[in-house]
């Protein structure tokens, strides 16, 4: 079964999502699976806030009071909690997923789509690495197992994958993605947002008949 998930790195249902999902594949160790990750930019026009945290980013953002924001990010830290994941809000740095989707495009490449994910989901949630940093956007590739001068490239390049970026996008469009995560199994099922685990084993079952 080949499984497509439209995400954005920047977006916190889409890691809770993918551990949903893992839990669900888990109940099937006797079938294959391929994932495909696939660009999604749920706002492509953020540019770096010196010295803003992301409360202050989404109340502006929202037009919610600051207090709001705080409330509200605080829910989807316990719901990442739950799945055994650790958001740090508090230190998450305010960046423009781009270029990080073009990395992931080369570690696609080269079989390592999965392991790009999860590094830079972690690497913004959890860490608070920044990822308007040219170093460390190198590091986290090295780190997921790419050749770091194919990364810096990638870096350097703004061209370099970003029709595969574009692609990913239109497509979502097409096919009527409205928010991440998306996942579409065998391109016959979808579940939209980061669902129970129960109704991914519920899909895949169905899938796999």
């Amino acid at each position: 079964m080949k499984i497509e998930i439209w995400s954005d790195i920047m977006c916190p249902f889409c890691y809770i999502g993918k551990r949903q999902l893992e839990t669900a594949l888990a109940e099937f160790p006797n079938s294959e699976f391929e994932i495909e990750w696939k660009s999604f930019q749920l706002d492509p026009t953020i540019t770096p806030q010196s010295g803003k945290d992301v409360y202050t980013f989404l109340a502006e953002r929202k037009g919610m009071s600051l207090e709001q924001s705080i409330e509200m990010h605080k829910g989807v830290a316990e719901r990442a909690k739950s799945v055994g994941l650790d958001y740090h809000f508090d230190k998450a740095v305010i960046s423009n997923s781009l270029t990080a989707h073009r990395i992931i495009h080369l570690a696609k490449k080269n079989n390592l789509g999965d392991e790009m994910e999860e590094i830079f989901f972690k690497a913004y949630f959890t860490e608070g690495k920044d990822l308007n940093d040219s170093k460390i956007l190198i590091e986290l590739g090295v780190q997921a197992g790419l050749d770091s001068k194919e990364v810096e490239e990638v870096v350097n390049n703004e061209n370099l994958y970003l029709n595969d970026v574009h692609s990913d996008i239109h497509e979502a469009n097409q096919i009527g993605v409205q928010g991440v995560p998306f996942f579409v199994f065998d391109r016959k099922y979808a579940v939209s947002g980061a669902q129970p685990v129960e109704a991914f084993v519920n899909t895949i079952k169905e899938g796999l008949k």
